[in-house]
């Protein structure tokens, strides 16, 4: 018999004294090569824990050989690793991470279940639920649709089961999107943002690639709708926002351009043509300058985050803007598309919005809410509204963070890995589990929160939570300089500190060239007014400057209209 022993432990204590058992060898003395090839067979988590037991097994278990080989086993099917540093490595983790998990709140059993696996899908990005299904999107633009089905249980009875079927929706897909409304009963129409590829002109040989939006119906993934773009137009992200009859899609491009489109979603299952213009957003058009990074959205608002952190609000009711700011002072209904900026202290990350409350999280991994409280949705520990971003100081550093119609959830990570599910708000229907009373500040909920878990999403019946772990997406938080730690009080931006490091100052030249080139000095007021409204003010510093403009306005004889208030 030959015993092995780690080349870095030495030989086994005492192995001298042990007779009949044969001499130790080093595993030093194998191939590289099949020592790779023997440890590609075991499992991921066992993979992971050789790794962990010396410098020989941590280089021999993190070879990109090893994890090819593991990747190709959990799916065979993949034939391209993707890019980055470690490709196999990624994909492997990947796939081996992916899994979409359920908890209803309603009915006998409220334990946590998992849908069906697609063998085809490499990793899961992002999912959304419908009025009937799930839709899931992979790395590799692969959309899925997972089917609810009746089916037969191992007692032979046959009961309803959540996402237990799936088919290939689309292939070459980048973004997708639904009715933004919380409830799901409203999501009749898929929009999926994909790329195909378009038969060359007359003339010209070969095809050229081009970006398009496909609608499908929800119910049986039928396409009743599609609309190409230019080919030289590349989008990355796709938001809705609006009626059903004025449904407003809004496509992100690579630059950081914002364009727009209208159509009418309860035409869109009539056979025939349609003729739709693509309008570069008021966001882009008056703030050249600003690169959007991403967006959010609901029915009556919309929420860009740019490239250096900055936060641009668009509230188009009245109703949603006074629960959102605590007042109608610089609303405007006749300009609805008029971009407001957020005052935050720092760069801001990622966000969720509800229908009238909204959360931020910053570079410190800080969390802000701001809105509609009447049920402790904030989770500030009362249930007075905020109309400003206003930290939830017990809460660091979130995984992710989801805001609903009246209740706020947090996905948060314990030193020890472990994940638990925090929430706050009406706990009506059982959507917080384990408070039916509700809570006005994040409590833990009783739900099992899997290992690897990314992102969640709730709707009126079930609780959503994706699994997917990507090594290549590190963690972006920073450390609290000292100074904010111990508590000495930092400028606010609205005392003059910049919303956008490096942007500030080309936002300023930019204001002053409006300025500059409008003819009158009647025209120059009326500019620098409407400039005021762009800029991370604080309210009463916005209607300072307001007052002001209008008493210069009417020193040198003119008549303006003065801000926007609800009288005008």
């Amino acid at each position: 018999m030959v015993k092995w022993s780690c080349p870095s432990c030495g030989p086994e204590p005492g192995g001298e004294e042990k007779k009949g058992r044969g001499n130790p060898i080093s595993v030093q003395l194998f191939p590289p090569e099949l020592v790779e090839h023997i440890v590609s067979f075991l499992p991921v988590r066992d993979v992971v824990a050789l790794s962990q037991t010396c410098h020989y097994f941590h280089e021999v278990c993190d070879a990109e050989g090893v994890w090819r080989r593991i990747c190709r086993r959990l799916s065979p099917r993949l034939r391209e690793q993707g890019s980055g540093v470690r490709p196999w490595k990624r994909a492997a983790i990947l796939n081996y991470t992916k899994g979409l998990y359920f908890q209803a709140f309603g009915g006998r059993r409220r334990c946590l279940s998992k849908s069906v696996a697609p063998l085809l899908a490499h990793g899961y990005r992002r999912f959304l639920p419908t009025k009937d299904h799930i839709f899931i999107l992979d790395y590799a633009g692969t959309l899925f649709f997972l089917k609810n089905a009746l089916v037969s249980s191992t007692l032979g009875q046959i009961q309803w089961k959540r996402a237990c079927r799936y088919v290939v929706l689309c292939r070459g897909a980048k973004d997708f999107a639904s009715d933004p409304r919380c409830d799901t009963v409203y999501r009749k129409y898929l929009y999926v943002l994909a790329t195909r590829e378009q038969p060359g002109v007359v003339g010209s040989t070969g095809s050229r690639t081009c970006d398009c939006v496909e609608v499908y119906l929800q119910s049986s993934g039928q396409r009743v709708f599609k609309m190409t773009f230019h080919h030289s137009m590349s989008f990355k992200q796709i938001v809705l926002v609006g009626q059903e009859t004025q449904r407003a899609l809004l496509l992100l491009t690579e630059e950081g351009k914002i364009y727009s489109l209208v159509v009418n979603e309860t035409q869109l299952d009539q056979p025939r043509s349609y003729t739709v213009q693509l309008a570069l957003r008021k966001v882009s058009r008056c703030l050249p300058h600003l690169r959007v990074a991403c967006m959010a959205s609901n029915q009556s608002s919309t929420l860009y985050i740019t490239d250096q952190g900055g936060v641009y609000f668009e509230v188009h009711t009245p109703g949603v803007y006074r629960d959102l700011f605590g007042t109608l002072q610089a609303f405007d209904p006749l300009d609805q598309q008029m971009p407001l900026a957020l005052s935050l202290p720092a760069k801001i990350l990622f966000c969720a919005l509800g229908y009238n409350h909204l959360g931020l999280v910053d570079e410190f991994g800080r969390i802000f809410m701001q809105g509609n409280n009447r049920y402790g949705q904030l989770g500030t520990g009362d249930k007075m509204d905020r109309g400003e971003p206003t930290q939830v100081h017990y809460l660091q550093r979130p995984i992710a963070l989801w805001c609903g119609l009246n209740h706020s959830l947090v996905l948060s990570q314990g030193s020890d890995f472990s994940k638990e599910l925090l929430g706050c708000g009406c706990g009506a229907g059982g959507r917080l589990p384990g408070w039916p009373k509700g809570s006005a500040s994040f409590v833990k909920l009783h739900v099992k929160v899997p290992l690897c878990a990314c992102s969640l999403c709730s709707t009126r019946e079930c609780l959503y939570m994706l699994s997917s772990h990507d090594i290549g997406h590190q963690p972006a938080y920073r450390d609290l300089p000292a100074s904010r730690v111990l508590g000495t009080a930092e400028p606010s931006l609205g005392a003059g500190a910049p919303q956008d490091p490096g942007g500030a100052a080309r936002a300023c030249e930019e204001y002053l060239s409006q300025i500059h080139s409008c003819p009158t000095l009647q025209d120059r007021m009326e500019k620098m007014k409407e400039i005021v409204g762009w800029m991370p003010l604080m309210a009463a510093q916005k209607d300072f400057f307001w007052e002001a403009l209008d008493m210069l306005q009417r020193a040198a004889g003119g008549v303006g209209q003065g801000p926007p208030t609800p009288e005008s």
